[in-house]
């Protein structure tokens, strides 16, 4: 363990002992003679006392020396051990929430048995359903992202200060060639388009940076968009200093959370950058403005960006929050192999409300009756395979909730035999009513939805792929509840 994790497991050793014993820091000093300050610094982890300094500690608090000097946490204290020893608090950038490493521990170490036994929960539940790294680290950039409500002022500015340096006209479609100039004249970028196809195991790569000769390998394939996408993540690295960074894309692995995070600004920024605010709000503000409900006008602003739907409908979460005031809304991003009965929720984000669905590790099927899955079984009969759309207000059982979603399915540009839907759901507020101009009770279709089949309470539902068996279950023991304390009462 590093040195600092060794001070503070002695730190909130000596503090246990010392509130066990009813001393306060003042009259553990007058007992060991050891200063209150200084004694505080070993408390919280500053300091690690010296030899000499232990054992008149253990003495004076009547605890073995060894005891007192060994990493073993007591059952109360186990649980914030097994997070020091797991380093998460080290690799997560704590400071981004507000929070300072030592006061979250001090926190913790001064909570109540019951709080203690949680976060003990909490560990075990994450190990049982395999809660990785990878999903871990996700799930909280996410929590920022929410946090934030996904917008960041600061890399819109640094966005708008690039393209002022190098006189990129933001009111004009970005492309490739653009950027390119910028990498191989500014950064002195090598860019290879050949290399990749050369290795038969990298077919789900775009692209390989090697940082010692800042060489791009880039696959040959990839259409004018993702290249776009690829060039500006690259220009984002450089001209934000990042070098904590992921060196593919799609990512493979990665070091820490930092990369993480770092990732995510370099494609937030290639994202501001290739769909400016400015572009994007006005477009908007037009198509909300229009007397009906034109799909083509909205397809016609995605095709002026240099843009997948995918990049197009995450911009939207940056700017609806912001420019528009639509700030219930969340994106989804589900994928599907050909002839797989199984539909994955691989990408989520919900701002403001805990919108459903959210990915789920049963195994559940999710409801069949989402436009996000429509999209993609309308694109799979489409011989011609191109890009579907569709819209539909979603209502959920014994909810007052609707939401307004939009949906557009693709084939998986990384992978083979594998297409992917991106929706962006809205709930239907007054305020969103007011805002698309377009809007009428009847424009859109209305669909009762639940959130698995397992859990649905939909009757006669006929996507429906799986029996209801949790919520039958649910339904059993209510009805057990009832009779028991029906019985109950009538013995009372």
């Amino acid at each position: 363990m590093e040195d600092e994790y060794i001070r503070l497991i002695f730190g909130l050793k000596l503090k246990q002992i010392r509130t066990d014993k009813n001393l306060s820091l003042f009259g553990l000093s007058k007992l060991s003679g050891l200063s209150k300050s200084y004694l505080n610094e070993i408390e919280k982890g500053k300091k690690y006392p010296k030899t000499d300094k232990i054992i008149i500690l253990s003495e004076k608090l009547d605890v073995p020396y060894d005891n007192l000097v060994s990493l073993k946490l007591d059952k109360n204290l186990a649980p914030i051990g097994e997070i020091l020893q797991s380093k998460i608090l080290k690799e997560i950038p704590l400071d981004l929430f507000g929070i300072k490493e030592n006061n979250l521990i001090d926190i913790v170490a001064n909570a109540p048995a019951k709080v203690n036994a949680f976060i003990s929960t909490i560990i075990k539940i994450a190990q049982n359903y395999n809660l990785t790294r990878e999903s871990f680290f996700l799930a909280s950039l996410r929590s920022y992202q929410e946090a934030h409500s996904n917008y960041f002022e600061d890399i819109e500015t640094d966005v708008e200060k690039f393209a002022e340096s190098y006189h990129l006209n933001l009111n004009k479609r970005i492309t490739s060639t653009d950027l390119e100039d910028i990498l191989i004249e500014e950064y002195g970028y090598t860019i290879n388009d050949k290399e990749l196809r050369k290795h038969d195991n990298l077919g789900e790569l775009r692209n390989i940076f090697i940082p010692q000769k800042k060489i791009l390998l880039i696959d040959s394939t990839i259409s004018e968009a993702q290249k776009t996408f690829i060039y500006a993540k690259e220009l984002a690295y450089n001209f934000l200093n990042i070098n904590d960074r992921l060196f593919t894309f799609p990512w493979i692995k990665f070091e820490n959370f930092d990369q993480v995070l770092n990732n995510f600004i370099a494609s937030y920024f290639a994202g501001a950058l290739i769909i400016p605010r400015k572009s994007l709000t006005e477009k908007l503000t037009q198509f909300f403005s229009l007397e009906e409900w034109k799909p083509l006008e909205l397809h016609k602003i995605i095709k002026h960006f240099n843009c997948s739907h995918e990049t197009f409908y995450q911009r939207l979460t940056n700017i609806l929050p912001k420019y528009f005031n639509i700030k219930n809304l969340f994106f989804l991003r589900f994928t599907h192999k050909l002839n797989s009965p199984e539909f994955r929720l691989n990408k989520e984000l919900h701002i403001t409300q805990q919108q459903a669905p959210h990915a789920n590790r049963n195994n559940d099927h999710y409801c069949r009756r989402w436009i996000s899955i429509k999209t993609i079984k309308d694109l799979e009969k489409n011989s011609k395979k191109r890009p579907t759309f569709g819209v539909q207000i979603s209502s959920y059982v014994n909810q007052k909730n609707e939401y307004l979603v939009l949906s557009s399915a693709t084939t998986d540009p990384f992978k083979e035999e594998i297409n992917r839907s991106v929706s962006i759901g809205m709930l239907l507020s007054a305020n969103l009513k007011k805002k698309l101009n377009f809007f009428k009770e009847d424009t859109f279709e209305k669909k009762l939805v639940g959130v698995t089949c397992e859990t649905c309470a939909v009757e006669n539902c006929k996507e429906r792929t799986a029996e209801p068996t949790r919520l039958e279950k649910q339904k059993k023991y209510k009805k057990i509840a009832t009779t028991v304390a029906q019985i109950i009462s009538s013995y009372s």
